[in-house]
């Protein structure tokens, strides 16, 4: 064999050695090459996830400011709204407490004009009346030929400046002394001259009440159903309903007792007396006495 055929398969012998190794390293330039890209797409993804991220941070930011500053607007519209109820029933209180003060007033000067108007004929009359040394007129007392005199006013005159409040105040204060009989002879007096004020049913039921606390229960119902009568809008009612009640049942009326509890249960269900009287009906239908 010549030496040319030699170096030629030793050439070959190489070549056919080398040559899986040449393609290993081709695939591992072409992984790396693909490695190399990932990274690159790796980082470009991050570089537009860290973008987008900033931007919807920015965008959340602006939301945030805008919820902040209507919510703002908002707490501050319901504070000028909340300001402005509270000044609202402040007015109204103020406005409320002028018509409550002009209300007073009012009746204050109601009481002295109905005063002064049952004052001006006792003033009148006492102008009118005789000097002392005149002759008397016919039928005046001391004269045995003289004909019987008229019964005299059944109101009571009443002392100048006397007003309606005064003279309530007169006759409760008797009451809270327990002088029962100037009690019920100041509310009489008070019901004579002054029956349509606000008071007059609070009057009349103070005369029962006088008549009550003195233990003098026919007289005392009387005065109620008075009350009942009267003045079946006043706010004395009820108590005179059960009141009554009260005195029947002490004189030992039960049944009639019984009737007025149920007529106040019935007529005012929803008044503390209502409740008051269903008690005194349950000692009733239990044969108890009265508490």
């Amino acid at each position: 064999m010549s030496g040319r055929t030699i170096l030629g398969l030793v050439a070959a012998a190489i070549l056919a050695v080398s040559s899986p190794a040449a393609a290993q390293s081709r695939r591992e330039m072409q992984m790396m090459a693909d490695v190399r890209m990932l990274q690159e797409q790796t980082q470009l993804l991050q570089q537009q996830l860290a973008s987008a991220i900033e931007q919807l941070s920015t965008t959340l930011k602006t939301i945030n400011a805008r919820v902040d500053d209507q919510a703002g607007q908002t707490r501050k519209s319901f504070a000028d709204q909340k300001l402005a109820v509270d000044q609202f029933g402040s007015d109204l209180r103020v406005v409320r407490e002028r018509i409550d003060e002009n209300t007073v007033r009012i009746t204050s000067l109601s009481q002295e004009v109905e005063a002064l108007r049952l004052a001006i004929p006792q003033l009148s009359s006492q102008s009118a009346a005789p000097p002392d040394g005149a002759a008397a007129p016919a039928g005046a007392p001391g004269d045995p030929n003289a004909a019987p005199t008229a019964p005299a006013n059944p109101t009571v005159a009443l002392a100048p400046g006397m007003t309606p409040q005064r003279l309530y105040n007169t006759a409760l204060a008797d009451f809270t002394a327990g002088q029962w009989s100037l009690c019920i002879e100041g509310f009489n007096s008070y019901l004579r001259n002054f029956s349509r004020t606000d008071l007059a049913d609070d009057a009349q039921w103070y005369v029962g009440e006088c008549y009550h606390q003195d233990g003098k229960f026919g007289e005392a119902i009387d005065a109620y159903n008075r009350v009942i009568t009267n003045y079946p809008k006043g706010d004395r009612v009820p108590d005179a309903y059960y009141k009554r009640g009260i005195a029947l049942g002490a004189m030992g009326q039960t049944d009639r007792a019984r009737e007025s509890f149920e007529q106040l249960m019935k007529l005012f269900p929803d008044h503390d007396m209502a409740r008051m009287a269903k008690q005194q009906l349950d000692r009733l239908n239990r044969g108890k006495p009265r508490a």
